[in-house]
């Protein structure tokens, strides 16, 4: 019913000697797999609160389903933030 955001399966999919596009490619499809990950899990609340209200399932699966969503959001920012932070510091650097 619930599945976990997997995060770092697809990282192994860029080739070390892959060209700058390709490596662009690939991380933008991660990054969307991982972002599809958490908005399904966000529905996934949803649905566990829609059964919840008709008393299909019980206030610990609604808890348990909301703080998964709630861990999968804020590990989302926390990499956003990095990657800005990354990428600011790319910015800054002198040639």
């Amino acid at each position: 019913m619930i599945s976990p955001v997997n995060l770092v399966s697809n990282m192994n999919t860029v080739q070390p000697k892959a060209t700058p596009a390709e490596a662009t490619e690939s991380f933008a499809s991660f990054l969307k797999t991982a972002i599809d990950g958490v908005a399904a899990q966000e529905q996934n609340v949803h649905n566990v609160n829609d059964q919840f209200l008709i008393g299909e399932v019980d206030e610990n699966k609604v808890v348990i389903a909301a703080m998964q969503a709630e861990l999968s959001l804020s590990l989302t920012g926390q990499i956003r933030n990095k990657v800005v932070e990354a990428y600011q510091e790319i910015m800054r650097m002198q040639i």
